[in-house]
């Protein structure tokens, strides 16, 4: 396949430097050497192999590649016959293992498909979240999305789905069920649906493509303070437009201080962390990469356009990971937030992710990062300011009833009520109102 025919996916953008991250094979042997190669690999699954080899060759962050013969590992790759594409992703999978980096992987179509997915914050479907009802062990809809097909058709939360284009949901997985509602927008699906008892109705739908809510928010009024309490799911390419959104609505609603909740969250894309940082700080660091040669890429700044300088405090746990593990550094370390919770997840590294000429895909790690402090915080983890860890049992409680996150009935962000009461921590000068200029972030950071 022609990659520069393709449109470029947000996920190949290459880190800092600008330019568009290249899957074209380059070579560290000689010009003869080379056109016989690309004449032998040609329409060949030993050109996917030779891609991913010279895109770790070239990006790597470790440029000893954990003291393997890299060089050799090309030699043994090409010198094997692949019966198929399946065979040589086994041998590439196996080349990559060899680096003993768990965030340098390949991913085969589908995988690398759902990351593209996640990254961009966009599905093709109808817009709806389900669950298996735990009383009923019914297919049931929890929400219908904003803006999208499911909403404007009526679809409400409480609905059974009976069946997807005729097939039955009993016993069904809400994976599977997601499988066949999910396809290329402007194609037709039909839902049948049950609703309060009454008899089930089939409902038309076309697919789209939709935003995913990443960010949710609310105004809680905690005895006589007004709390604007956010959780962010993930770091997607929409992440920080819905952030913008709500720390503008809760600021005209009043709010009198700030919950940012990033429990959970895995990461995401680099450059969303940073546009997030600048829109609570407005001085200071937000983070500083280093490539394999170890010198320093670029250091991240705030730009004087944040939104609010209200009190702040930020939720964490163990499953708070790389872009999230920025975010809060840099609003630790300036001393913007109070940090409450538990020990992070400890991901200090930032991989670029390509798209191969066969669909597949492969993430590399291409850089570490620290904090504004110069904290390598690589499987540490950040250590909270308030640590206040769960038990099993609360832990358990929370997630069998996620409305409850972010009220009284939430041992941590009671805590974090506490703290923003007392007000203990600094806060900085008061923001200037500029407009947001884009962010020229330009990698992923992915825990992958």
């Amino acid at each position: 396949m022609n990659q520069s025919a393709k449109r470029y996916s947000p996920l190949q953008v290459a880190l800092i430097g600008g330019a568009i991250a290249s899957t074209a094979m380059l070579s560290v042997f000689g010009p003869a050497w080379c056109r016989s190669v690309k004449a032998a690999l040609q329409d060949s699954p030993k050109a996917i192999v030779d891609q991913v080899w010279q895109l770790v060759n070239r990006e790597y962050v470790d440029g000893k590649f954990n003291q393997q013969n890299w060089v050799a590992i090309r030699q043994e790759l090409l010198s094997k016959n692949y019966s198929s594409r399946d065979e040589a992703y086994v041998a590439i999978r196996g080349a990559l293992q060899k680096l003993n980096d768990p965030y340098t992987r390949f991913l085969d179509p589908k995988q690398y498909e759902a990351l593209t997915s996640q990254t961009s914050g966009e599905v093709s479907g109808i817009g709806i979240r389900m669950e298996v009802n735990s009383k009923t062990k019914r297919l049931t809809v929890v929400e219908a999305i904003e803006n999208s097909p499911a909403l404007r058709a009526g679809v409400k939360p409480g609905d059974q789905i009976v069946a997807i284009d005729g097939k039955l949901t009993q016993n069904m997985k809400v994976d599977d069920a997601s499988k066949l509602i999910r396809g290329k927008a402007g194609t037709p699906v039909t839902l049948r649906l049950l609703r309060d008892g009454k008899s089930d109705f089939n409902l038309n739908l076309t697919r789209a493509t939709i935003e995913v809510p990443t960010v949710r928010y609310a105004l809680r009024n905690e005895g006589t303070k007004r709390v604007g309490y956010i959780r962010l799911r993930e770091f997607s390419a929409h992440a920080g437009d819905q952030m913008r959104k709500a720390i503008r609505d809760l600021n005209t609603k009043g709010a009198d201080s700030y919950v940012l909740d990033l429990r959970g969250n895995p990461g995401g894309l680099l450059q969303a962390s940073i546009e997030i940082a600048r829109m609570w700080m407005d001085n200071g660091s937000i983070v500083r990469t280093v490539d394999r040669e170890g010198v320093s890429d670029e250091t991240f700044k705030a730009n004087r356009t944040a939104l609010t300088n209200l009190p702040l405090a930020v939720l964490i746990d163990g499953n708070s990971a790389s872009a999230s593990e920025i975010l809060t550094g840099a609003l630790k370390d300036n001393k913007r937030a109070v940090v409450i919770g538990s020990q992070s997840f400890g991901k200090a590294l930032v991989q670029s992710v390509h798209e191969l000429a066969d669909g597949s895909g492969v993430a590399i790690t291409i850089a570490h990062y620290y904090t504004p402090q110069g904290t390598d915080i690589n499987h540490k983890g950040i250590t909270p300011d308030v640590k206040i860890d769960l038990s099993e049992s609360q832990q358990r409680y929370l997630a069998s009833n996620p409305d409850l996150l972010g009220t009284q009935n939430d041992p941590q962000y009671a805590r974090a009520l506490s703290v923003l009461t007392s007000n203990n921590f600094a806060k900085p000068s008061p923001p200037n109102q500029t407009s947001q200029r884009p962010v020229n972030g330009r990698a992923v950071d992915l825990k992958l």
